[in-house]
């Protein structure tokens, strides 16, 4: 039997990878998850061409009852990508998660070099 946290990186991984609709995870999201999903999968972020993504590692911990928080490695090929979320459990007991994170790399931030920025000075005339 697979334990919660890799169910749900599976399940994840179907969402954001464009397998599956986001409408699929409701049900098993609370709080923000379903907005982070919603927000997220458009993108596919975790589409590969060619190789079809799978979960390579994952590995959750217990901070407290009820809740735990994992990552997952997902390969596609020679990419590897990072994503964590958090599960908690409701009196239901039943797992859902509360919050998904990728590992994307953003691009690089440009800076203005130091002489970009040049201020004009009047001139001694007035002009």
């Amino acid at each position: 039997m697979l334990r919660p946290h890799h169910w749900f990186a599976e399940r994840l991984l179907a969402v954001l990878s464009g397998q599956r609709p986001v409408h699929w995870m409701l049900g098993h999201t609370i709080g923000e998850a379903y907005d982070q999903l919603a927000e997220l999968a458009p993108a596919t972020p975790l589409r590969a061409r060619g190789a079809r993504p799978v979960v390579r590692q994952c590995h959750g911990a217990q901070p407290a009852p009820g809740v735990v928080e994992a990552c997952a490695s997902i390969a596609a090929g020679e990419q590897v990508r990072a994503m964590a979320f958090r599960l908690e459990q409701g009196p239901d007991l039943r797992w859902r998660c509360a919050a998904v994170e990728l590992g994307i790399p953003t691009p690089p931030r440009t800076t203005p070099s130091a002489g970009s920025h040049r201020s004009v000075a009047p001139s001694p005339s007035g002009d």
